[in-house]
């Protein structure tokens, strides 16, 4: 995590006393996608981002799925800039700004009134900041969350701040603060009416599971037909059943899924993953008017994954969807070729044959005919995009290498939209 990198110089960041001399400082970080397994849904108070029930993650690899932020100050920056992705977006958005004021409140309280100028110009100067994605924005795959986890995470070293900082992404994105640690996170609702007590904690490192794998079935890149932050205040407004969750089901689901976590159970933690993904989703169709982040397509392959698991007698994949239909995948490692050759089967790739299988290495498995007749039924082709293969990973990175800042000497994006 952020606040427990080093002290000393960085190419390409200028902190603390070199700000006035250079008069830019610069850092850049990455951050990790996260897929919670005990869903978050739902806001108590919707200004600190602070939730109904508690929710437990699991922290992707970065080196399949990231986003990358480079933060700058400049006494010659006139005004905040922000770009995603290439293209330049509302700086003033509230949820931004909120992560902007927290990091430099901590940044002033680290300094303890220092008369340090440098210090204090640095914090006095606008910042631009450009992130990017290397998957689909607002799809489902928690966009929001690697991206407000690596805004903080920029920050924070911009302006060299080393505390707990999941306070300070949650208040840009609830579930970003889960993506402030690698492996296996429990976001603690808290019971604070500031918020104080409602952070992230590891409940175990990315290595402590060396045999999980991810796949990431994308059905679709398109933006959701409802945002996450309406969806879920609909729900808290409107649904019964969201209420039971909170209040009754996920207490008890936290504390098992943390013990099949711990004991690397996948049976268990499998069954359970699909058993909240469904209830999850359960809540959008129990909203009034009803909520569908999942399509056909989403359904196809929970079928799929029941039949698969029925034929081998025990459970093999495990499916989960967030506020999207595409569908996350956990398997074990030794799993995962003949699965990935079922999906193949099941979905045969239209035109990207070549490039179907993204990621970590996938070998090839020849299907019994026993498993072809009762797993894979009607083929649907063209239907999945492409699948991601990944496994746990680490939380945010800092970017030593300036060649990679996404803002050039000139404080622009390097790359237009």
């Amino acid at each position: 995590m952020c606040m427990a990198w080093g002290r000393g110089l960085r190419p390409g960041v200028v902190p603390g006393a070199m700000a006035a001399e250079r008069a830019l400082a610069m850092a850049t970080c990455t951050a990790p996608v996260n897929i919670a397994v005990i869903k978050y849904w739902g806001k108590r108070d919707t200004d600190l981002i602070l939730p109904i029930n508690s929710s437990l993650s699991v922290t992707l690899h970065q080196d399949q799925l990231k986003t990358t932020t480079t933060a700058a100050a400049s006494r010659d920056f006139t005004e905040d800039r922000l770009w995603l992705n290439g293209a330049e977006v509302d700086v003033g958005h509230p949820r931004v700004q909120a992560c902007l004021r927290e990091v430099r409140r901590l940044a002033r309280k680290r300094r303890g009134g220092s008369e340090d100028t440098a210090t204090l110009s640095l914090l006095s100067y606008k910042v631009h900041v450009a992130s990017e994605n290397n998957f689909p924005t607002a799809a489902g795959l928690a966009s929001s969350a690697a991206g407000y986890a690596c805004l903080v995470s920029a920050l924070a070293r911009l302006y060299g701040v080393e505390d707990e900082l999941s306070e300070v992404a949650r208040r840009g994105s609830g579930s970003a603060c889960r993506s402030m640690w690698g492996g296996f996170v429990q976001w603690q609702r808290g019971e604070r009416s500031d918020g104080t007590d409602s952070l992230a904690h590891q409940v175990a490192p990315e290595t402590h599971w060396p045999e999980l794998r991810v796949l990431v079935l994308v059905v679709s890149g398109k933006k959701k037909p409802v945002a996450s932050t309406a969806g879920m205040q609909t729900s808290v407004e409107t649904s019964p059943l969201l209420k039971h969750r909170a209040e009754v089901v996920v207490p008890e689901r936290l504390a098992q899924m943390i013990r099949h976590i711990r004991e690397r159970d996948f049976e268990g933690f499998g069954q359970l993953t699909m058993q909240d993904s469904n209830q999850f989703h359960a809540t959008c169709l129990d909203t009034f008017p009803p909520i569908f982040y999942l399509n056909d397509l989403s359904r196809h392959i929970i079928a799929l994954a029941h039949r698969y698991n029925t034929h081998h007698g025990h459970t093999k994949v495990a499916y989960t969807f967030d506020a999207g239909p595409n569908a996350v995948i956990f398997t074990l490692a030794d799993t995962v070729d003949e699965f990935v050759e079922v999906v193949r089967c099941s979905f045969p790739p239209a035109t990207n044959g070549d490039q179907f299988v993204r990621g970590l290495p996938v070998g090839s498995a020849a299907l019994p005919q026993e498993l072809m007749a009762a797993v894979v039924t009607e083929p649907v082709p063209g239907a999945v995009q492409y699948i991601l293969h990944t496994k746990p990973g680490p939380g945010p990175q800092l970017v030593d290498d300036p060649s990679q800042h996404l803002l050039g000497a000139d404080g622009l994006p390097r790359r237009h939209a």
